[in-house]
Order: structure tokens, then sequence, then C-alpha cells
């Protein structure tokens, strides 16, 4: 009796239960921003090669 009695209060118990929700949502959150890292890079070197391209041209066009 006593050890059912103490699985009933584990199961309400809900502070651990918080924890693990904001847990999940931390690597969920984690793994979104790795997958769109991972997809969006190409487009992002692109974009930083394009800037450093102008930057060039524009340097040799002052001097």
């Amino acid at each position: 009796m006593q050890f059912t009695q103490m699985i009933l209060d584990l199961v309400k118990e809900e502070n651990g239960v918080t924890a693990m929700e904001y847990g999940l949502i931390a690597g969920f959150l984690s793994l979104v921003i790795v997958a769109g890292l991972t997809v969006g890079s190409p487009a992002l070197q692109a974009m930083f090669n394009s800037i450093g391209a102008s930057l060039t041209n524009a340097q040799a066009a002052a001097a």
C-alpha cells in the first residue's frame, strides 16, 4: 500500500514535468536551428561572397 501511494504521488508531481518540457523545447529548437543553418548555408555563403566581391571592386575603382 505504501509503494502504491508513492507511485501515485510521483505521477501527480508536476515540477519535474515542467523542467522536462523546457528541455524538450530547447532540444527541438536546437534541431530546427541546425537544420536551418545547414539548408541556408549555401545561400548565406553566396551572399557574403557577393558582398566581398562588391567591396573589392569598389576599392579597386577608388584607387
